[in-house]
């Protein structure tokens, strides 16, 4: 487990024998050094533009070339799922950017219209097997544990793509999301 702040432990409200209950309220994990630029911005598809272009000059450097993906908002239904993507958003820019970084929750508050167009992010398949994935995998065991469920069963090429999102809280919102809709979780 990591060390999920006790405000942020929402799993033990949200979690029943099908998974993560769903409502109208999201979440989305980042970093500390993202923060000013969310608040003035909101939530940008493939937000990350720091971290993008050390990336690119990496690419640079050993002479190929970077295409850059739009990728969608990623959304979460827990604030603990979201701050485990928080404090991996922490680790892998402390590789490439410099500074003291701390993972951060967003409050992600849609109205009916824009909450129906999020979706179950089935594109996760793929991060579920790489060690990234396995480690996501093993965090959310021992939430379900913690929490008196046995580790979730997912047959990744086989799952509905509402298991996503009920047994993992995988989702995604393919647009930005306005400032309005958001608030930062403080203890």
């Amino acid at each position: 487990m990591t060390d999920t702040p006790t405000f942020l432990q929402d799993a033990k409200d949200l979690l029943t024998e099908q998974g993560f209950a769903t409502s109208d309220i999201w979440y989305h994990g980042t970093s500390s050094a993202l923060v000013d630029s969310i608040k003035e911005q909101g939530l940008k598809r493939s937000g990350d533009k720091a971290l993008k272009d050390a990336a690119k000059k990496t690419m640079a450097t050993i002479g190929n070339s970077y295409t850059e993906s739009i990728e969608p908002v990623f959304l979460t239904q827990s604030k603990e799922l979201a701050f485990y993507w928080a404090e991996q958003t922490v680790r892998e820019r402390s590789v490439r950017v410099e500074g003291d970084e701390q993972p951060v929750v967003f409050e992600v508050k849609l109205p009916e219209a824009l909450n129906a167009q999020v979706k179950p992010d089935v594109g996760a398949a793929s991060l579920l097997l790489v060690k990234e994935g396995e480690n996501f995998m093993a965090y959310l065991a021992g939430i379900y544990q913690t929490n008196g469920f046995g580790a979730p069963e997912i047959d990744l090429m086989k799952a509905d793509r509402l298991e996503y999102l009920s047994k993992l809280g995988m989702a995604y919102f393919n647009a930005d999301v306005g400032v309005s809709y958001l608030d930062i979780i403080t203890g």
